[in-house]
């Protein structure tokens, strides 16, 4: 409750008791009107000594607010307590005018004034105005700046100094984001490039790098390399005919070869008589992996015996092949085989295939149809799987009765490893060239039997007769058939090397290891030579031992 001589009440000055309601309320009447008073000093200055000795004095704390003390001719109230026997009506007495101060007093600054949405502290809430028709105080609110009165303009600094620092920490994430991309970029880029490096070092193909493989091969000579090789007869049950070929599995250098040989290559049968290898094939082909040994100096692991049945069956099981053809294939609507197009990686069913591993046209040499065979094997090899299980389970589904020496384990391991070199193009085919008496070219021993199957005077098998080789530069049959046939007598193996390109005089007998010089030497005593005729040389003919019949031979 507020005390009319409270001097720190803001409405003491300007109001007095004229009574108290039923509830024992002061009640407060309108003071008259107040004379304007300067701003006073807040309550908590100290009275400061002005110049020359005046003095201001401290007002009380109600009038900082515009408002007057309790004018003169009041008398106090009495006490809510206190019982007049005779109440009495108080009458206000003339108030004195207030007297001017004798000088003004000097411009301090005014407080803010008490929000009037602020509230009671003891929380109440404001004290209700008891004289609504009082005069308000002379301030406005544009003069006063609230402490806590948000301000709009700083709102929008705020916002746009927060939308410029997210904009800036964006961007900055962003150029980081991008730094770690190209980084990585060129992270898996350089990997990359090594890794090519690398494949390409250790395949031996870069042109100032040898690879392990190169210099493996490098190191051990042609025939001292590790070599997996088996012969396919390819037999057309239809038209009659077969193709053979060799494919060859070189573990040293792991590179595969397909050899095509012509059926008019000569072998030699079991009993020395001569024979070519189409007609030995047709015969049952019985001895005719011995019989290439002996020709080629090779060691063949096993027989494979493939029927165009079987090569359609293990064409559709590996799901059909590609194949670049080099001629176009008639449909045979007898034959009821489809017709193959000519071109780059012609889709080819089992049917087609084996059309095309056939197709031999009218006047074609036999090269012409050996390498349609061996483009077909090619396609095979890349599309068999590369897992060795898996390889024997497509050659067990195809159903085939194999050599007992090549069961389905050997031949499909064989195919995954040789269809890995395929896979890669770490692979070559090449056709065995032949003269037309059926013996080997010069180029065909040193290019392909030495180079490529690694054939050399010491393939046989341990404990077979030495092979001999006969090549006849005399121009007379009947002196090649004498020699031929001293040579068997004598228990040698015979090799036939053909007739030479050109005559010669006198007759050598060479030898290539020193260790054969002594069989050289049996073999001129055998044919009735002296021992001078004996030289080391390379020979034209693989073999342990090569004659070179000469015009001087003389057969007894």
């Amino acid at each position: 409750m507020n005390d009319p001589q409270d001097p720190y009440d803001p409405y003491a000055a300007q109001q007095q008791l004229i009574g108290y309601d039923p509830y024992g309320r002061p009640l407060y009447g309108q003071a008259p009107a107040p004379q304007p008073l300067q701003p006073a000093p807040p309550p908590y200055e100290q009275q400061y000594e002005a110049p020359y000795g005046q003095s201001y004095a401290q007002q009380p704390y109600g009038q900082q607010y515009g408002y007057e003390q309790q004018p003169q001719g009041y008398a106090p109230a009495p006490s809510p307590g206190y019982e007049d026997p005779q109440p009495q009506q108080w009458i206000p007495q003339q108030a004195a005018a207030p007297q001017a101060p004798e000088r003004a007093a000097a411009p301090v600054p005014v407080p803010e004034p008490r929000r009037a949405d602020a509230g009671d502290r003891s929380g109440t809430g404001p004290e209700p105005d008891p004289d609504p028709g009082r005069p308000a105080a002379d301030y406005r609110t544009e003069q006063f700046a609230f402490l806590d009165q948000p301000d709009e303009d700083s709102e929008d600094v705020i916002d746009w100094l927060a939308f410029t620092e997210s904009r800036t920490e964006r961007r900055e994430e962003a150029r980081r984001r991008g730094r770690h991309r190209v980084v990585a970029l060129i992270v898996v880029l350089a990997l990359l490039a090594v890794g090519a490096l690398g494949w390409l070092w250790y395949a031996g193909k870069l042109p100032f790098l040898d690879g392990p493989g190169t210099k493996k091969a490098a190191a051990s000579p042609a025939g001292a390399q590790k070599r997996d090789m088996i012969v396919v007869h390819l037999h057309n049950t239809k038209r009659g005919g077969s193709s053979t070929v060799l494919l060859v599995d070189n573990v040293t250098t792991r590179q595969g070869a397909t050899v095509l040989l012509p059926n008019a290559l000569a072998v030699t049968k079991e009993d020395g008589t001569g024979t070519t290898l189409g007609k030995s094939v047709d015969d049952g082909g019985i001895g005719t992996r011995e019989a290439l040994d002996t020709v080629l100096g090779t060691r063949i692991g096993g027989t494979w015996r493939l029927d165009t049945p079987f090569l359609e069956r293990l064409v559709e099981l590996v799901g059909g092949i590609e194949v670049d053809t080099d001629a176009a294939v008639p449909a045979d609507d007898q034959a009821k085989t489809p017709a193959v197009g000519q071109g780059p990686k012609q889709s080819l069913t089992g049917a087609m295939a084996v059309a095309y591993a056939t197709y031999r046209a009218q006047g074609e040499p036999e090269a012409r149809q050996l390498e349609r065979t061996g483009r077909v094997l090619y396609a095979v090899l890349r599309k068999i799987p590369s897992d060795p299980k898996a390889a024997a389970t497509t050659v067990e589904s195809m159903g085939q009765i194999l050599d007992p020496g090549l069961d389905a384990q050997n031949l499909g391991g064989l195919l995954s490893r040789i269809g890995e070199h395929a896979k890669v193009a770490a692979y070559r085919t090449e056709v065995l060239s032949v003269k037309p008496d059926g013996g080997l070219t010069d180029e065909a021993s040193k290019k392909v039997v030495k180079e490529l199957l690694g054939g050399t005077v010491t393939a046989a098998q341990s404990g077979a007769a030495p092979r001999v080789g006969l090549k006849d530069a005399t121009g007379d049959e009947k002196a090649h058939l004498a020699a031929k046939a001293a040579l068997l007598n004598g228990g040698y193996a015979f090799v036939d090397g053909g007739r030479a390109d050109r005559a010669a005089a006198t007759t050598q007998i060479t030898y290539q290891d020193d260790a054969q010089r002594a069989r050289a030497v049996d073999v001129a005593k055998t044919l009735g030579l002296p021992e001078t005729v004996v030289k080391k040389a390379d020979g034209t003919v693989n073999a342990d031992v090569v004659v070179t019949l000469g015009k001087d031979y003389k057969p007894s």
